[in-house]
C-alpha cells in the first residue's frame, strides 16, 4: 500500500496484493517467508514507478510467529502459529513456570500458540540458531542489514516484562539463550537504509528508511481507528476479532487473568487491553469446506445477504472454543459443539452463515461488556476496523447484541496506521496519537449501525 500523507491529506494507494496461506512442510505447518520476501520485493519495484521520491517504507503482519537464523542463514522456513506442536511447548512452559505467574509477569491471556510457547516446543533446535527475528523484523532485516525488535510486536511473545522490557529472568527460567532476541526499538525509530543492491533492484533510494511502526498489525490498526473520543471499544475485525479497548495502563488483576485477557504494548506506550475472539476464520474456513466438497465457488456476499434475510432463530456457539483454531472442516465442528448445547444444526449455508455470524456478535459484545467492566470505564460506542468492517450483517448484529452504536471502517485501519507512524517519523506529520486519529476520522467516514430491539 502506498500512502500519501500530509497535514490535510490521507491516501491509501493500491500497489500489490499477494496470497499469503500455511504451506505444508515434513508434517508441520509453515509460512512461505521467504516467498512473502520475494512479493514485499516485487511490490516494493512497483512501488517504485509510482513514487520515486518514497519518504519510508513500514512493515507489519501478524504476530507470534519468527524465523530463525545461523550466521544470517535462515534454518528453516517459520513455523505457522496453527501447527500442532505448540500444545508440548504449553506443557515444557508451565511445567517450568505456571500461567498465574506468568501473566503477572508478562501481563498476555494464554493463547498456546504465543511465541513464549512456540520457543519452548523448538527445544535444542533453539541451540543452531544465533538470532530470532519475528515476521516484520525478519523481513527488515533482509532490506537492511539490521536485526532489531519492534516493541509492539514483541509484547506478544511473553517475553517481555509489563514496562516493556526483554524479561531476561524468565528467559533463563524457561532455559531460553538470551542472545537470540534483538535489542527492541519503539515505532517511529529508523531500522535502517535500503541495502544497495536492494535499492538498484526495485528502483527506489538506497537513502530510503525502513521505519519501525506498529509492527503487530493491530497494534497499527488501533492507530488507523477515527476514535474521537476516550470512552470507545474497537474490533479490529479480519481472521481473528481483536476486542478491547486502549489504555494508559496494563490491568493485572486477578479477574482480567480468568477472564483472558491480555495486556499488549500499543504505539506511543499505549496498553492494548483485549482479548482475541475467532474471527471470521470461521467463516472463511466454513466457506472453503463447502466449495471443496461442491466443487464450485461460492459468492461470499450473495451468501452473506440470504444469511440476513433468515427470519427464524438461529442456534449460537461459542466461537471461542479452542475446537475452531486448525484448519479442517469447521462446519462439522461447530455442529459438534451445537449437539454438545443440544441445540439443532442448520440445515442450510445461509442458516449456517447466520449462526456462525450470529455467534461471532455475540463474543464481541461479550468481550466488550467485559473488557468494560475489568478495566472500570464505560463504553459508549464500539470501532470495527478491518475486513468485518465491510460485513454489514456482523455490525449490525454486533450494535444489537452489545446494545451501542457501532461504526464500521475503514476498513484498511492497519495500513492507514502503518503509514501515520512513518509520516510522523519523517516530519510529514507531527501529534500526538488523537491528533492522527482525527486526519482519519476527517478523511474516512465511518458507517453507523444504531442497535435495533431484539425483544
Amino acid at each position: 500500500m502506498l500512502g500519501h500523507v500530509g497535514p490535510n491529506e490521507l491516501r491509501l494507494e493500491l500497489v500489490s496484493r499477494f496470497p499469503n496461506g500455511p504451506v505444508e512442510i515434513d508434517g508441520g505447518l509453515h509460512w512461505s517467508v521467504t516467498g512473502l520476501y520475494e512479493s514485499v520485493l516485487a511490490g516494493l519495484t512497483e512501488a517504485a514507478t509510482r513514487a520515486p521520491n518514497l519518504a519510508s517504507i513500514g512493515i507489519d503482519s501478524w504476530a507470534v510467529d519468527y524465523g530463525l537464523l545461523s550466521g544470517g542463514e535462515l534454518l528453516g522456513e517459520p513455523f505457522h502459529y496453527r501447527d500442532g506442536r505448540t500444545e508440548r511447548g504449553v506443557a515444557a512452559a508451565h511445567a517450568k513456570v505456571p500461567f498465574e505467574e506468568l501473566y503477572a509477569q508478562n501481563g498476555l491471556q494464554f493463547l498456546a500458540f504465543n511465541s513464549l510457547y512456540q520457543f519452548a516446543a523448538d527445544g535444542d533446535e533453539l541451540n543452531r540458531a544465533d538470532s530470532a527475528l519475528l515476521i516484520p523484523d525478519l523481513l527488515a532485516y533482509w532490506l537492511t542489514g539490521a536485526r532489531v525488535t519492534e516493541s509492539t510486536n514483541a509484547s506478544t511473545t511473553g517475553l517481555l516484562t509489563v514496562n516493556g522490557e526483554w524479561n531476561d529472568a524468565l528467559m533463563s527460567r524457561l532455559g531460553l539463550p538470551r542472545a537470540l532476541f534483538a535489542p527492541l526499538v519503539s515505532p517511529g525509530t529508523t531500522i535502517g537504509t535500503l541495502l544497495p543492491p536492494l535499492a538498484e533492484l526495485t528502483g527506489l533510494s538506497s537513502r530510503v528508511p525502513v521505519t519501525a511502526v506498529g509492527s503487530h498489525d493491530t497494534a497499527s490498526a488501533v492507530v488507523g481507528i477515527p476514535m474521537t473520543t476516550g470512552n470507545a471499544a474497537y474490533i479490529s475485525c479480519g481472521t481473528w476479532g481483536l476486542v478491547g479497548l486502549e489504555l494508559d495502563a496494563p490491568v493485572l488483576t486477578n479477574a482480567s487473568r480468568e477472564a483472558n485477557f491480555t495486556n499488549e504494548g500499543g504505539v506511543d506506550g499505549r496498553v492494548r487491553f483485549l482479548h482475541n475472539v475467532m474471527g471470521l476464520w470461521l467463516l472463511s474456513e466454513s466457506v472453503r469446506t463447502w466449495e471443496r466438497e461442491s466443487g464450485t465457488p461460492i459468492d461470499l456476499p450473495a451468501l452473506l445477504s440470504q444469511a440476513a434475510a433468515v427470519t427464524g432463530p438461529v442456534p449460537v456457539f461459542d466461537a471461542n472454543d479452542a475446537r475452531l483454531m486448525a484448519p479442517g472442516d469447521m462446519p462439522a465442528r461447530i455442529a459438534e459443539l451445537l449437539r454438545e448445547t443440544n441445540q439443532s444444526v442448520p440445515l442450510s449455508q445461509a442458516e449456517f452463515t447466520r449462526s456462525i455470524v450470529e455467534s461471532l456478535a455475540d463474543a464481541f459484545a461479550h468481550a466488550v461488556e467485559t473488557a468494560s467492566r475489568l478495566a472500570g470505564t464505560t463504553v459508549s460506542v464500539i470501532h470495527i476496523v478491518g475486513g468485518g468492517s465491510l460485513n454489514t450483517l456482523l455490525c449490525q448484529l454486533t450494535a444489537d447484541r452489545a446494545e451501542l452504536p457501532v461504526l464500521a471502517g475503514p476498513v484498511e485501519a492497519t495500513a492507514i496506521g502503518n503509514v501515520l507512524v512513518q509520516a510522523r517519523a519523517v516530519g510529514l506529520l507531527d501529534g500526538d496519537l488523537e491528533s492522527l486519529r482525527a486526519l482519519v476520522a476527517a478523511s474516512f467516514e465511518p458507517v453507523r449501525f444504531e442497535p435495533r430491539s431484539r425483544s
